[in-house]
């Protein structure tokens, strides 16, 4: 069975809005909910990003099974991996081990806010797993004195510790970025249903081991505004990863989908209210062999409306399915 997950997307939703919104998934059915961690939306249209992990904490108060996860952090940048270690030690406490932090190597659009330069891939990849092995030492319980290529940690000790660690994800786009979750990560994440990234994953040391995607949807009983709406808040989403990385803020993102059309975004999000569209979308993340796969529904506005309608109709139809 394919677990069905709510994404709180921070880019498109005021704080407490999103809170809200986690508690209604929880009452919905939804099996699980991501966070993403923004400080730029990818648009200006979308118009929000607070801090994801103040968002977080008050979401692991306001709900009581569903599990909570980054959908990712970037621990390399903005954060100090320590930093990101205590983070995630206070959620897993906060949420009573319904955490789990999923890393990534970050965009441009969020990293650039502390200045350095924006760094290769292959130097964002190499910063990602000295992260993790820092994270991983200090959720240990280990003191920590680090010297390394690109992060230096002195004497750092976690007080306040859970007794089972948040599961470590890491986000994955080619083999490089396999090779690193393989090997270091306890389930892997990513937004395209790729075969061939799963298959590389299991390859580097991933056999077994949970794999998490995400999907936008974009749910309206007007189908036309639904595609309007996807149009001017995600149009940025089939530009790809290479891409979408490297972008520096808002105006890159809105010159860079400039000439893309309402029927392009379309055909790649489901929009409207035609369940078996939506079940056709998650199809792909089925066969390609994830185990769980994250929904988006676009729009700030409009998370209630679509909460209602997969409560009684598109969850349903999702587990008949799958």
């Amino acid at each position: 069975m394919v677990q069905i997950g709510y994404t709180m997307m921070t880019e498109q939703s005021a704080p407490r809005a999103l809170v809200e919104d986690v508690v209604g998934a929880e009452q919905a059915g939804f099996d699980f909910s991501v966070c993403s961690d923004h400080y730029f939306p990818w648009l200006d249209e979308q118009g929000h990003a607070p801090y994801a992990w103040s968002v977080l904490g008050a979401a692991a108060q306001a709900t009581e099974r569903i599990p909570l996860m980054t959908y990712v952090t970037c621990p390399t940048t903005r954060y100090h991996p320590a930093v990101v270690a205590q983070k995630a030690a206070t959620m897993q406490l906060l949420s009573e081990g319904r955490f789990r932090l999923g890393l990534g190597s970050g965009e441009n659009l969020n990293e650039h806010v502390v200045g350095g330069g924006w760094p290769t891939a292959a130097v964002r990849l190499e910063k990602l797993e000295e992260a993790v092995g820092i994270i991983r030492a200090l959720l240990s319980g280990a003191v920590v004195d680090h010297a390394g290529p690109h992060f230096e940690v002195r004497g750092a000790r976690l007080w306040d510790l859970p007794d089972t660690p948040p599961p470590l994800g890491v986000a994955v786009s080619g083999d490089r970025s396999c090779e690193v979750a393989g090997r270091l990560a306890d389930l892997v994440i990513a937004t395209e249903p790729k075969p061939e990234l799963l298959q590389s994953f299991d390859e580097h040391g991933g056999t077994g081991k949970p794999r998490v995607g995400q999907l936008p949807v974009c749910y309206d009983t007007d189908r036309d505004a639904a595609v309007a709406r996807a149009h001017e808040q995600f149009r940025w989403f089939g530009s790809g990863w290479k891409v979408n990385a490297e972008l520096p803020g808002t105006d890159g993102f809105a010159g860079a989908t400039q000439f893309v059309r309402p029927d392009d975004v379309a055909e790649s999000i489901p929009c409207g209210d035609d369940v078996e569209a939506f079940v056709a979308a998650v199809r792909p993340y089925a066969e390609a062999g994830f185990d769980e796969v994250a929904l988006v529904q676009i729009g700030g506005d409009h998370q209630q409306p679509f909460l209602k309608w997969a409560q009684e109709t598109l969850l349903p139809a999702l587990r008949d399915a799958f």
